[in-house]
């Protein structure tokens, strides 16, 4: 039977972690992740776990135990924000390559300068390249369920990938909600067990990890990691459908909402698809035909999927909570590769970008409506006439 316990985001974390119950976490403390390994670090000190707890000197430190753990064949898992999740970079790349199936909570927060400790998406959209899924989510359940579903992805056989799960720090991270907490023995039985193909510590076949890889196999090891991604977004959907099977809760790789018969829409991720649902249902009963569409997956890019969801729009507005210095118009990273991929799967709409909410800055539901008329005004003219617009900010 499960049971419904209130919960902020980091709290809801803890408690899918205490029940998959790894064998290794290795982690440093960040605000606003910092109750994440707090939290579970007393669930090790009360016998509740098996798991060994390493404490480290930095994040830098924390991937690389869980990097030397999980190529032992180690199931392992850690948390991170912000700078923390930057210390690790190096780290991020060798776990990805080395195909390690590490599962981290990344608490989304600003980057440094000037320091702040509030969200934002610039620490996990600066490491998009990195070879690691990337889910997110928009309240404390979505963390919850996301996490339980995230060892089975990274573990699946035809993956072998790390993978980042997602929330906005303090807005979900520190915000006590009602969270739906199942059965241990039925989350238990889900993840089931980790039985790895390869470990450092099977004397009977030696393997080599992180060899020097030259110009003779280096890039075959990176066409491979290719393939790993590719077959991921088959099982985050496949995972999906047994997670629904299971638990009743459907995902999959976004989630639409009054789509079908809207006009325009905005593309949202994180805790901001809640406000716009506010939005939406206010302009709907006044008459305006808008809808949402919220990503889920990240990592791999669901390019085709997106397309298809909104070309039947007259207009299209994304939403980033985060700058890509430099790109076509300083826009968001989420904006740059919807509109690739609208282009390349010939979904004629117009776009545009709204940047919103660095460094915490709040997001009220008369912004989120602001953007609508201004999307509504696109589709009626068919002309953008602002690229980029960056919402809340002073003049």
């Amino acid at each position: 039977m499960s049971e419904f316990k209130a919960l902020d985001g980091t709290g809801a974390v803890a408690e899918a972690m205490r029940q998959i119950n790894p064998d290794v976490v290795a982690a440093y403390p960040i605000t606003p992740q910092t109750a994440i390994v707090q939290t579970f670090s007393e669930f090790v000190a009360d016998g509740l776990v098996d798991t060994e707890f390493i404490t480290v000197e930095s994040e830098h430190s924390a991937m690389s135990a869980c990097v030397g753990a999980a190529a032992a064949g180690a199931r392992v898992m850690t948390a991170t924000s912000s700078a923390g999740l930057a210390f690790m970079w190096e780290i991020l790349y060798v776990a990805a390559s080395n195909r390690l199936p590490i599962v981290m909570t990344n608490v989304n927060r600003a980057l440094s300068a000037p320091i702040n400790i509030h969200c934002d998406h610039s620490d996990s959209m600066g490491a998009r390249d990195a070879g690691w899924i990337h889910l997110f989510c928009e309240n404390a359940q979505e963390a919850y369920d996301t996490i339980i579903q995230a060892v089975r992805i990274a573990e699946h056989p035809d993956v072998l990938l790390p993978v980042m799960v997602l929330f906005d720090g303090f807005i979900t991270s520190h915000a006590e909600e009602r969270v739906e907490i199942f059965d241990d023995a039925k989350v238990k039985a889900f993840v089931g067990e980790y039985r790895p193909k390869y470990s450092l510590l099977d004397l009977d076949h030696p393997v080599t990890y992180g060899p020097l890889d030259f110009t003779d196999y280096y890039f075959e090891h990176k066409r491979q990691q290719v393939e790993a991604m590719r077959h991921a977004q088959k099982v985050i959907l496949d995972v999906a459908d047994e997670f629904a099977k299971t638990f009743g809760r459907k995902y999959g790789l976004f989630e639409t909402y009054r789509l079908d018969d809207a006009e325009v829409a905005i593309v949202v991720s994180s805790s901001t698809a809640g406000t716009a649902r506010a939005a939406v249902d206010k302009l709907r009963a006044q008459g305006a035909k808008v809808g949402l569409l919220k990503p889920r997956v990240f990592r791999p890019f669901p390019a085709q999927e997106l397309a298809h969801a909104l070309r039947h729009l007259k207009a299209v507005g994304v939403m980033d909570r985060a700058i890509s210095f430099g790109s076509m118009g300083n826009a968001g990273p989420l904006f740059l590769e919807l509109a690739a991929a609208m282009k390349i799967y010939d979904a004629n709409v117009p776009m545009a970008d709204f940047v919103f909410g660095l460094g915490g800055r709040d997001i009220v539901p008369s912004q989120i409506e602001g953007v609508f008329r201004d999307l509504l005004q696109v589709a009626k003219t068919g002309q953008v006439r602002e690229l980029v617009t960056y919402l809340g900010v002073r003049e």
